[in-house]
């Protein structure tokens, strides 16, 4: 396969096994855990240049090139990281991790738990934002980097670089949050408790330990991506992309799936239930339901980002409705009142919260520049 002149090409995933007890946000304690993750470009002579990019909800350690020659298609951000992409490998070292929990590799649902040998499955505990972005600077000294140059992440991966931030000021120089929000709104909460029903209610879930039984809550699975992917994108999208149209003017009246926008969910929803763990969807959509750093500050935000000594660029979409402006302009605020030094972009776009995994140009434009702005003049002051 012939990749393009910006691709990082083939990528081997790595693993980052921790062998001492790891204490959680919850109380609870794993024995041990691994990382799965991947990293593109070098690390320069200075170990000043990396990038952490912390992934959203159904997201994973591969985010850009390709695991085989003969992969159709690249890792989750490949259109910006790459060379000469806004986070360009020709001057970035980056990583990318799978988040505790997930279902890529890192420990999870889908591992086995040392004390049974058996699948954790459902008893898998219960991990918040503190937690990844906690074993995630075990992974940053396992490769002896002092301090991450930038945090990047878009949705719940902008949550990890807000709470890096706030957690470990020290060890942050530039912080990105794209399409996030300090926290949950109500809605988004019963979106996700919509999502969580619908796949505990399916027979084939048996209390989280499905795979003890040889099966999967699929079709609760394939209902709660369903709810999901709609609120990621916009009515505008959807009525540009589908409309009104049919499959077939067949003249025949039945519940099967007619319409064509019917026709690409159930497409969506079959495919993601093939490669995505249930208990995985339950963990990640709860941890997004608990993160708010501001309700150890009296739920004042401002005070909560005082802490904060990084640089920041937040980013907005003007569609998106499930991470709206609002709530990006909520956080700029009181960065603002904290004094905290701020970038804010809300892009024009239509295409609703999934344009954070899109090439679209202003996007680019403004990442690139403030990646390379900042990072020079951190350099500049490193070697004056």
């Amino acid at each position: 396969m012939q990749f393009p002149q910006d691709s990082v090409g083939v990528v081997t995933p790595a693993k980052y096994d921790h062998t001492q007890p790891f204490a959680l946000v919850s109380g609870k304690e794993l024995p041990e855990f691994s990382l799965v993750y991947e990293t593109y470009g070098e690390l320069n002579p200075a170990r000043d240049n990396a990038v952490l990019v912390c992934h959203a909800l159904s997201g994973s350690h591969h985010a850009a090139g390709y695991h085989q020659e003969l992969d159709a298609k690249p890792g989750w951000w490949d259109n910006l990281i790459g060379p000469g992409k806004p986070i360009d490998t020709n001057r970035f070292f980056v990583v990318c991790p799978n988040n505790l929990g997930g279902c890529h590799g890192s420990s999870g649902p889908l591992s086995n738990n040392p004390a049974t040998g058996n699948p954790w499955a459902a008893d898998f505990p219960l991990v918040t934002v503190t937690d990844w972005v906690r074993s995630q600077r075990l992974l940053r000294q396992h490769l002896g980097i002092e301090r991450w140059c930038v945090v990047v992440g878009p949705s719940l991966g902008g949550m990890q670089a807000l709470q890096w931030s706030i957690e470990y000021p020290d060890e942050v120089e530039l912080a990105v949050v794209i399409a996030a929000a300090p926290r949950l709104s109500a809605q988004n909460i019963a979106f996700n408790e919509i999502a969580r029903r619908a796949i505990t209610s399916d027979p084939d879930y048996h209390q989280g330990h499905y795979q003890h039984r040889n099966t999967k809550p699929r079709l609760g699975l394939m209902l709660a991506r369903m709810l999901g992917h709609v609120t990621y994108l916009s009515d505008s999208l959807m009525h540009q992309k589908f409309g009104r149209e049919k499959k077939q003017q067949s003249g025949q009246f039945s519940y099967d799936p007619e319409f064509m926008v019917e026709t690409y969910l159930h497409y969506q929803a079959d495919k993601f239930a093939g490669f995505f763990d249930a208990n995985t969807y339950l963990l990640m959509t709860r941890a997004l339901d608990y993160y708010d750093p501001a309700a150890a500050f009296d739920n004042d935000l401002a005070d909560c980002m005082a802490s904060a000594r990084c640089r920041f660029l937040v980013v907005s979409f003007s569609s998106d409705w499930r991470f709206s402006p609002a709530q990006s302009e909520e956080l700029v605020t009181a960065m603002l009142k904290s004094k905290r030094e701020v970038s804010y972009a809300c892009i024009d776009s239509d295409k609703g919260h999934d344009s954070f995994l899109l090439p679209h140009g202003e996007y680019h434009r403004m990442v690139r520049g403030f990646l390379q702005f900042h990072s020079e003049r951190l350099w500049n002051t490193r070697i004056a």
